[in-house]
């Protein structure tokens, strides 16, 4: 009996032992938990939904997306379907469409004609220059200094007629819909049309008078003489703080200099936008011709304000740099006269007059045929300087993963501001991972501020990413400290 009982506590102890690793050990004590490694990307989500609740953004409206562009993951999302305003991050939907429907290498047309002849260096008659859209793109595509080199190399000496630009390629120029009237002063709101110059901008200066009270003087740059300008601008007191500011104001040609420059003070220089960009490139063209050392008799003038000119003599066709030489400054320095042209491409081609409708309307059909929803968008511009602009971040990510390259020669990917080194992200994420790594463009408007492009991290994976903050509660600074976060530590991230 004693032996039967020992030989079956030996058995069942031996059954405790085989089988410990799957039971409650004899003594009753649990075995020992192993806790199951947590995924880098499940510490990555919790890392970035922290990161929109920093100081200063915890009432805003985020909108961010991530995703590898090797493995086709989502590493992160908040809001993705949102429709949010997305100021200059606009830019990249408008220059994508753009070459989809006419090709890096496109050039716009800008001619020279005139209703008389040439004879003994004299021009005698009208001198026309016909637009198709150039926005008036730098260096050796400046469409002036061609046009006068043309007149010189031809012997032209004397032009017995005006100066006269033709913008019937395109519709008026006029703000897009839902601009704020305030910015059309600054280069920022200047207008875009069938011809431009220099960014259609000029500059002011500002000189104060002898004492305070006495109005302040204005003096235009040699090249845009003959801007209409109304000078509500005044000497302060010395030592007073300085405010100088543009106003383009509604139902006014003229350009308003407003605010108080403290006497005594340096002169102040103060950017400003060309105002109707037909006039003034034929003005810019007249002081041109005249500073060649050839003489103009007649005035520079919109073709708008005159009878039409009959009979006329094409002379010359200048044609610009491509619209991959474009995108840089678009891209790069964020210019809205270089995206509204951008999107003006997605017209039909051969179109007389062609609207900002037209391209708006082939713009929208272009996306949903790249399989975009159409209730993802809502564009009213190319620059996205209009609130009246909302895009998902989804939208734009397709738009991301439709023009990556991956050697990163593009013309797109060449253009994008690259961190810590130029463009709008030159002095953003120096000494981090994302330094002369992410490529992206930014946004930014009063409340609002966005950042999409490409990042590679640490473990050598290359995501597309886009980040939209809206209506947040801080400063700017802060709003850039929490995106810039975002962008570097996707920087550092490795699987």
């Amino acid at each position: 009996m004693q032996a039967g009982l020992r030989l079956r506590r030996h058995a069942l102890a031996a059954f405790c032992i085989l089988h410990s690793a799957f039971l409650l050990s004899c003594s009753g004590a649990p075995p020992p938990v192993v806790a199951p490694t947590r995924p880098a990307s499940a510490s990555l989500q919790d890392d970035l939904l922290a990161l929109t609740r920093s100081p200063g953004v915890q009432r805003g409206t985020w909108g961010i997306v991530v995703e590898s562009l090797e493995r086709h993951d989502r590493l992160f999302e908040l809001n993705p379907g949102t429709l949010l305003v997305p100021a200059s991050v606009a830019k990249l939907v408008s220059i994508a469409t753009a070459v989809d429907a006419v090709g890096w290498n496109y050039t716009w047309d800008t001619r020279l004609g005139t209703t008389g002849r040439i004879a003994n260096g004299v021009l005698g008659g009208d001198l026309i220059v016909s637009g198709t859209g150039d926005p008036g793109t730098r260096g050796d595509g400046d469409a002036v200094v061609a046009l006068v080199n043309w007149l010189q190399t031809n012997g032209v000496t004397r032009i017995e007629g005006r100066i006269i630009g033709d913008d019937n390629a395109l519709e008026e120029p006029r703000p897009a819909f839902a601009w704020a009237w305030d910015d059309l002063g600054y280069p920022t709101g200047a207008l875009y049309g069938a011809l431009n110059f220099g960014d259609n901008k000029t500059a002011v200066t500002i000189e104060a008078g002898a004492v305070a009270g006495v109005p302040a003087q204005l003096t235009l740059d040699a090249w845009s003489q003959g801007r209409p300008l109304i000078n509500r601008s005044v000497t302060g007191a010395r030592g007073s703080t300085q405010l100088l500011w543009p106003e383009q104001r509604p139902g006014e040609t003229a350009l308003t200099i407003a605010g108080s420059i403290p006497a005594g003070a340096a002169p102040a220089r103060l950017m400003i936008s060309a105002g109707n960009p037909t006039l003034w490139f034929a003005t810019v063209l007249r002081n041109a011709v005249t500073q060649a050392g050839i003489t103009v008799t007649g005035p520079a003038v919109d073709i708008d304000d005159i009878e039409p000119p009959a009979g006329v003599t094409t002379l010359y066709v200048h044609r610009s740099q491509t619209l991959a030489a474009t995108t840089q400054p678009m891209l790069k320095e964020s210019v809205n006269l270089y995206a509204e042209a951008a999107m003006r491409l997605n017209a039909p081609r051969g179109v007389r007059a062609a609207t900002n409708d037209d391209a708006l309307n082939a713009f929208n059909a272009r996306m949903q045929s790249w399989g975009i929803p159409r209730d993802g968008f809502q564009m009213v511009d190319g620059s996205g300087l209009s609130r009246r602009d909302v895009i998902a971040p989804d939208t734009l990510l397709a738009v991301l993963q439709r023009m990556y390259d991956a050697s990163g020669s593009s013309p797109w990917m060449r253009a994008l501001p690259i961190a810590g080194v130029d463009g709008s992200l030159e002095n953003r994420m120096k000494g981090t991972p994302a330094e002369r790594n992410v490529r992206a463009k930014t946004g930014t408007m009063s409340n609002i501020r966005s950042l999409a492009g490409y990042v590679t991290t640490a473990g050598g994976e290359h995501l597309a990413f886009v980040v939209m903050l809206n209506d947040f509660e801080g400063t700017g600074a802060q709003a850039v400290q929490a995106i810039d976060a975002i962008a570097v530590r996707l920087a550092e991230f490795r699987r």
